[in-house]
């Protein structure tokens, strides 16, 4: 909780405004009274778990423990675990309620950009639990994980075939943690080559990612920012001027943030590799060129691949994720451990430099990343979409999402300001300038997109774009689905164009559980822990914060 609730907001007003589905309460129409409960219909009000507790109350009767001799060496807890206590009904229904007041994927178009928030078909959940591969265990004896290693091995062969690259890193667990892998392994080739203390320069794109920056910095580079030309692109001039003896590798995401297909990546490489450098493209966005274009073909030398971005795993609320690394013939050798390998008919997991020799690998990996060899729900689920889709199902995922933008682009174009000229890839950006003179910022337009039952887009990123709104429908809607989310920005853009709705859009979102929080309150004295009691000791940081 980002501040301090007051439940009494968000519970006035009740009707939909305009266009609403069949059986809506009236247009315009609002309620003039509240509730004795709080409630809204089946907008259940429902307070915090720790404020419904009773202390002794339990859905589980459990026996007393035995008495046992105290080894924790004073460090015994001294009061109750503070949990709160409830009945099994309660727990059931309490968190039945909180899950009504999220949106989800499966709810809607969900057109967060560079995020790619995609359908995961139930398939890939059925196969993910079945039995043998949802009850495996990391510590198991390799004899009795050969299938498992198989299917690791031949989701891999899928990664390099599609990315036309001959090396790939399964151990990553997130697409984060699959870019310092690759940064990585440039460090250990520069590392060989007695470079790594010359070349300390990394050249991150405005368009780039926004984490590329925080990966090369970790790991001691200088980042140098490349400037973004009029058409949303690489200064290519500017990339030749950066470049010298000094730089280690470009970082550049294709098709960049700005939703636009870098249209000189090949002499951008070439550029690049002249000089010494290497290649890191961010494989955020394969999804929109999966089947279509192959990134070891432009000259990549290492990228990492978000298994829940292009190939459909839960993106997971922070794990366990993966993210796989594909590696050109440069970088090979520098895979971090495990390796998945096959010595006869027996799969092997090599672990070491010498298990590697002694199955007739050449490498010198840079080390381990992580415990174990990468996270098998998410392959599995992966290899299942794939696999379901096929060689041409994957290209016709891309075409698809890139029809999806374009449409929404298209249909959007007149009222809104893209923000470049020209079609998009898989995501449409748009500026804020026609919102211009309406008193309507960025945020109060996607505040009122909730009213309309939508999440919001990205706002305000990429940096290079002034109140950028970026939109990605995947290729996962249907086209009914668009028209209603087209049609909902339609008319938001020209209610915000009267020049007299500057108030109501502030005020927004007038439907939800919650109502707009003090934005600036929120960040500077944030309420994040709940406590029994709203007069905490003296000194309390919260207290202050809450004050």
């Amino acid at each position: 909780m980002v501040q301090s609730l007051d439940r009494s907001q968000g519970r006035e007003g009740g009707g939909r405004e305009g266009g609403g589905r069949a059986g809506g309460v009236a247009a315009g129409a609002t309620s003039t009274h509240g509730t004795f409960t709080g409630n809204r219909a089946l907008q259940i009000e429902e307070p915090l778990i720790f404020e419904m507790g009773q202390p002794g109350r339990c859905g589980v009767d459990l026996p007393e423990p035995p008495k046992v001799k105290d080894r924790l060496n004073g460090l015994r807890r001294a009061r109750t675990i503070g949990l709160p206590g409830l009945s099994e009904p309660q727990v059931v229904q309490h968190y039945t309620r909180l899950s009504q007041k999220n949106y989800a994927i499966d709810m809607g178009v969900y057109p967060l950009g560079s995020c790619t928030m995609k359908h995961n078909p139930r398939i890939n959940e059925k196969v993910a639990r079945f039995a043998g591969i949802g009850d495996l265990h990391p510590l198991q004896p390799v004899s009795t994980v050969q299938g498992a290693l198989e299917l690791i091995d031949q989701l891999a062969h899928w990664l390099k075939t599609l990315t036309g690259m001959p090396a790939v890193a399964m151990s990553p667990a997130a697409g984060a943690h699959g870019e310092m892998c690759g940064m990585m392994a440039i460090a250990a080739a520069l590392e060989a080559k007695g470079e790594r203390a010359k070349r300390k320069v990394v050249l991150a794109p405005e368009s780039a990612h926004g984490t590329n920056p925080a990966t090369a910095a970790a790991l001691g580079f200088t980042v140098k920012p490349i400037p973004a030309n009029d058409r949303g692109r690489v200064d290519l001039a500017a990339l030749k001027a950066a470049l010298g003896p000094d730089v280690a590798a470009i970082m550049l995401t294709n098709p960049n943030t700005c939703g636009l297909f870098e249209s000189e990546i090949v002499e951008i490489s070439k550029a690049v590799h002249d000089v010494g450098a290497y290649f890191y493209c961010d494989g955020a966005n394969f999804n929109a060129i999966v089947g279509r274009v192959r990134p070891g073909d432009l000259g990549v030398d290492c990228m990492h691949i978000n298994l829940h971005k292009t190939f459909s795993t839960p993106h997971g609320g922070g794990g366990p994720g993966a993210g796989p690394v594909v590696l050109s013939a440069a970088l090979a050798p520098y895979a971090p451990y495990p390796w998945i390998v096959k010595d006869g008919d027996t799969w092997r997991v090599a672990e070491d430099g010498g298990a590697l020799k002694s199955l007739g690998v050449d490498g010198a990996p840079l080390g381990r990343l992580k415990a174990f060899h990468g996270q098998m729900g998410m392959f599995t689920r992966a290899l299942a979409y794939i696999m379901s889709h096929g060689a041409d199902g994957l290209k016709q995922v891309a075409e698809d999402a890139v029809l999806s933008a374009n449409y929404v682009m298209a249909a959007l174009k007149d009222v809104m300001s893209p923000a470049f000229e020209g079609p998009c890839m898989h995501e449409a950006l748009f500026d804020d300038s026609f919102l211009k003179d309406t008193g309507v910022s960025t945020l109060d337009f996607a505040k009122a997109m909730i009213d309309e039952g939508y999440h919001p887009m990205t706002m305000y990123f990429p940096l290079v774009v002034h109140g950028a709104m970026l939109i990605e429908p995947t290729e996962s809607q249907a086209k009914e689905d668009l028209d209603q989310f087209i049609g909902a920005l339609r008319s938001l853009t020209e209610r915000a164009k009267t020049g007299t709705a500057a108030e109501e859009f502030k005020a927004a979102p007038r439907f939800s559980p919650r109502r707009r929080l003090d934005e600036t309150l929120a960040a500077r004295k944030p309420i994040l822990r709940w406590r029994p009691s709203n007069n905490p000791p003296e000194g309390d940081p919260m207290k202050q914060a809450a004050e």
